[in-house]
């Protein structure tokens, strides 16, 4: 056994792991993560039609030849409102029939692998397998470093000093609820920008806090973009794009 096992672990059988594989870089993987990808029996992820899926580009280089994958595929992502009635059900019924699948696996006695983009419990889907699947079966959630914390590192932009508070707001929020929660905190990040560029730039600015506003897209990526948001002026966001507005507080 090398020390890495020591560290790691291996998987069990029949156990869900949600593992969050972080922002972008593989190299930010855990150990634990980093195990896990190659020691499940089966390593599972979602993606938009089209695409490979970013939580299993994070992990290509770790994946060998003949691995087992399971793919699910969104019916939709960010085509239709998340607040539609039109919205909620496909997710809703992909989401059960995605558990399901997932439940046939771990009754096999498979070790299944659900990767997931950042942390697993941080907006993420892998959550919604969890409420459904967790009383039922074993699951271990393996924590991710943030897409947060990935792109406040490669902007160089500590985000909280002394007391500062961090309020973390989804680009979806009507434009006053931006405007309002933006005034009652210290420092920010703003998720799911992308459609959402345009309304959150005017909210950011509306609030007084655009000079101290950084947008950064697809951070810790290839195709990695810092600016300040002052100087962003495209009308959408890139699907992997966040504003950050760091904290001014105590300094020593």
């Amino acid at each position: 056994m090398t020390s890495l096992d020591v560290i790691a672990g291996t998987a069990s059988a029949g156990t869900l792991y949600g593992i969050g594989v972080g922002p972008g870089d593989a190299r930010y993987l855990t150990l634990r993560a980093a195990a896990l990808v190659n020691a499940v029996d089966v390593v599972a992820y979602f993606a938009k039609h089209g695409h490979q899926g970013n939580a299993r580009r994070i992990v290509d280089p770790l994946m060998a030849p003949g691995r087992v994958e399971v793919r699910f595929e969104y019916p939709l992502t960010d085509e239709v409102s998340a607040e539609s009635p039109e919205y909620q059900r496909q997710i809703g019924d992909f989401y059960r029939q995605t558990s399901d699948a997932l439940a046939q696996l771990l009754r096999q006695g498979k070790s299944v692998g659900l990767l997931a983009e950042g942390d697993p419990f941080f907006y993420g889907s892998f959550m919604h397998m969890w409420r459904r699947l967790e009383a039922d079966f074993p699951v271990e959630v393996v924590p991710g470093v943030t897409g947060m914390s990935g792109c406040w590192t490669r902007a160089n932009v500590p985000i909280t000093w002394g007391n500062d508070t961090l309020a973390v707001l989804p680009g979806t929020l009507d434009e006053q609820q931006l405007v309002d929660r933006l005034r009652q905190t210290d420092a920010a990040v703003i998720m799911k920008v992308g459609r959402n560029l345009g309304k959150v730039r005017r909210a950011v600015e509306a609030a007084g806090l655009l000079s101290r506003a950084v947008y950064v897209e697809r951070g810790t990526m290839e195709n990695e973009r810092v600016l300040p948001l002052a100087d962003c002026n495209d009308p959408t966001g890139a699907y992997f794009a966040m504003i950050l507005i760091p904290g001014q507080g105590r300094r020593l």
